[in-house]
């Protein structure tokens, strides 16, 4: 579920606004890069507030420029998805075993020691998102695509 300063989970509640709002931005970069809830939102709030500790005032107050407005608050209105749930779930070879990677993420979202669990990972994620899954061979090249739920 992607979360605003005006749609966001409990336990943000009582944070200051530029570390809720700064939470919120990485909670939802984390949920499009496979992270579940409940993974994402602590994680996300440690990291807005070592953020916050280390931002200088200058930044903090451009961060909250644009009001109480996140990325996603805009873009709910126009019923656009982010940039991430609409694409294919990858599962690539990683020099740590294979990898579940959003098309066009930065990052991989799980590393995992074999194929199957992570062809089983990236269809978890898929299904959540309505997506396909694309199986690489270790060379890179597509091994096979799935549809969500196959």
């Amino acid at each position: 579920m992607p979360w605003s300063m005006k749609d966001y989970p409990a336990s943000l509640k009582n944070l200051e606004k530029p570390v809720k709002k700064k939470a919120i931005e990485i909670a939802n970069a984390m949920i499009d890069e496979g992270y579940e809830d409940g993974r994402a939102i602590p994680i996300a709030t440690s990291k807005a507030k070592e953020w916050a500790e280390n931002a200088s005032k200058k930044e903090i107050d451009d961060f909250l420029k644009h009001d109480d407005e996140t990325d996603r608050d805009e873009d709910s209105s126009s019923g656009n998805g982010t940039e991430l749930m609409d694409k294919a779930e990858h599962v690539i070879k990683h020099k740590n075993g294979w990898a579940v990677k959003a098309e066009g993420a930065k990052r991989v979202s799980e590393i995992k020691d074999t194929k199957k669990d992570a062809i089983e990972r990236a269809k978890e994620i898929a299904a959540h998102k309505g997506t396909e899954v694309i199986v690489h061979l270790a060379d890179g090249s597509v091994q096979r695509k799935m549809k969500a739920g196959s």
